[in-house]
């Protein structure tokens, strides 16, 4: 089934607009969150077929709502992007081991977003 809801999850507002309007745009369903908790809470209330997570968050971090989600009985099936302004090769990898099955840098090229995901099955 393609992807029709999609779950934002970043602090920045202004990097959480740019996100919205793109995919909003697109024609996608599109619901925010500001944190690893909010995010975690939203994800069990709303069920998206996609999750676009920053990693870098205060509290409970990204890494750690991640694996949070991809380890809940109610969340494990959706699929995670993370995102990262800092592009950092450690920061990938810390995001695919907590579970996530792809990984974009920030700024989010529009082009590639979009096309990793319509590449979702």
């Amino acid at each position: 089934m393609p992807v029709k809801n999609i779950l934002v999850v970043d602090d920045s507002p202004t990097e959480r607009f740019f996100t919205v309007d793109l995919l909003t745009k697109a024609g996608y369903l599109v619901t925010t969150a500001e944190s690893g908790e909010e995010g975690i809470a939203k994800a069990k209330a709303t069920k998206p077929d996609l999750i676009l997570m920053d990693v870098v968050m205060p509290g409970l971090n990204g890494y750690q709502a991640t694996r949070t989600l991809t380890r809940d009985e109610e969340t494990k099936s959706i699929p995670i992007i993370v995102c990262t302004s800092k592009g950092q090769e450690t920061d990938k990898i810390w995001g695919l081991r907590q579970g996530a099955i792809d990984y974009l840098v920030k700024p989010l090229n529009p082009e590639e977003l979009l096309q990793r995901i319509a590449a979702l099955p």
